[in-house]
């Protein structure tokens, strides 16, 4: 990720909470669109299926009443270790960033981090400037509470 440090964006949360639980809830096609996204946001889901190969349409809807069409296609799925996808606007819409999750167990607490590559610099500099960063956080803590750990 060093050759990309100008377009990658890290974010990482301890969940106190076992990694089989915590994956569990970002694994399941009917718990992920409840908690995923930032605070005040919901999510609308068309097709969902988790698995490598796997994708997942669905709309971010902000407190507003705002939707944000994505579209997460799975490339890599490590059972309670990691996840590869990439994001993309909307429904077979254009390819913004390739993101990984990484699940690690540390002492019955998981390391959560989120790391996401976007396209381009001006693409992470302008997620980075709407707040992208800490709506990403509130996610993960959104996920946490979900799963009763916070």
């Amino acid at each position: 990720m060093t050759a990309n440090a100008d377009r990658t964006m890290v974010l990482t949360r301890l969940i106190k909470a076992p990694v089989a639980v915590v994956w569990g809830a970002w694994m399941n096609p009917e718990t992920l669109p409840k908690w995923w996204g930032p605070d005040g946001f919901s999510c609308r889901t068309t097709p969902i299926d988790l698995r490598q190969g796997g994708e997942w349409v669905f709309d971010m809807i902000a407190p507003d009443g705002t939707v944000f069409p994505n579209h997460h296609r799975y490339t890599v799925v490590t059972p309670q270790s990691r996840i590869e996808y990439t994001l993309h606007w909307g429904e077979d819409g254009p390819k913004h960033a390739d993101a990984s999750a990484d699940f690690v167990d540390e002492g019955g607490v998981t390391k959560v981090t989120l790391a996401m590559v976007f396209a381009t610099p001006e693409e992470y500099q302008t997620a980075k400037g709407f707040g992208a960063v800490e709506l990403g956080l509130q996610t993960l803590g959104k996920l946490a509470r979900f799963v009763g750990a916070d």
